[in-house]
């Protein structure tokens, strides 16, 4: 089987501005995945699809994008919108994909009883809190996990492009909260973390790029600045920083240590104050390094 090729880039999108963004009492009468654009939202899409577009032309002449959609009409509309900047030859194939899909916030959503609903979420924790009759952001990394396991068998298989001289670009068309989630599992951030997360705009745009470091990092396309403005930590944004640097180390879950283990002491066991207490070496063993090497 011939070797794997990691696509250059995995390129988040939210779908354009929708009905219900506009007046949430849309839902009430219109099923949730059935929620369309606004004329705006369509014109958002287009746009979005010229700044892909130009996002790809700038490393390589020879590129294809391959697309992940929801099934909501919004996200459907939204991928149509920015398909139109691209000719068919650079479109390497699309996909329907189910687990990307919005949150379920159950069916049809009275506007009161969600408004009480949602501010018991902000009580409770966006992360855990489930929905009647629909599913919590857990619930949903769930699916999302199961989503990445399918796409990187696709990536293993070579399935997303046979043409090895093309550099391969995921464009992944859905929902703000489920963005939030795939970049959550993708790098391994926290709950608590998650927690403190933006929501992206309408059509906004994420760019995960390929980095010198064989590692996806938000880095590259973007600055520590937006990335703040998204909800990052310094912390998260050093993480970031690391993906994106060449190094001969692999730092996996390091600046995480610390959310886990604040308390531990900086010296080995050998010198933990128990130790110490008990067993008092004031001076070094003679044939003991002074810099602590062995």
């Amino acid at each position: 089987m011939s070797s794997r090729r990691l696509p250059e880039r995995i390129i988040l999108v939210r779908h354009g501005e929708s009905e219900g963004n506009v007046d949430s009492a849309a839902y009430s009468t219109t099923p949730d995945h059935q929620i369309p654009l606004t004329p705006l939202g369509l014109r958002q899409a287009r746009e979005a699809g010229r700044k892909i577009k130009g996002i790809l032309n700038s490393s390589s002449d020879k590129w294809g994008a391959y697309f992940y959609v929801s099934p909501y009409s919004r996200t459907l509309s939204t991928l149509r919108q920015i398909g139109r900047s691209f000719s068919r030859p650079r479109v390497l194939g699309a996909r329907e994909e189910c687990r990307i899909r919005e949150q379920d916030f159950g069916n049809f959503q009275v506007q009161d009883r969600m408004r009480l609903i949602k501010e018991a979420r902000q009580r409770f924790g966006r992360f855990f809190f489930r929905f009647p009759e629909g599913e919590s952001a857990a619930d949903v990394f769930d699916r999302v996990a199961s989503f990445l396991e399918s796409l990187w068998r696709d990536i293993d298989m070579n399935r997303l492009c046979h043409d090895h001289l093309t550099r391969t670009n995921l464009v992944i068309v859905t929902h703000g909260l489920t963005s939030r989630i795939f970049l959550m599992k993708w790098f391994k951030w926290t709950v608590d973390q998650f927690e403190r997360l933006n929501n992206p705009g309408n059509c906004e745009i994420r760019v995960m790029q390929l980095g010198p470091a064989g590692d996806y990092t938000l880095l590259i396309h973007h600055t520590p600045q937006e990335l703040h403005q998204w909800g990052l930590s310094p912390e998260m944004i050093a993480d970031q920083r690391s993906r994106a640097t060449p190094s001969t180390t692999n730092d996996f879950g390091g600046y995480l240590t610390n959310s886990f283990f604040d308390h531990l002491p900086d010296h080995s066991d050998s010198d933990s104050d128990s130790d110490s207490d008990s067993h008092p070496h004031p001076h070094p063993h003679p044939h003991c390094q002074q810099d602590g090497a062995s």
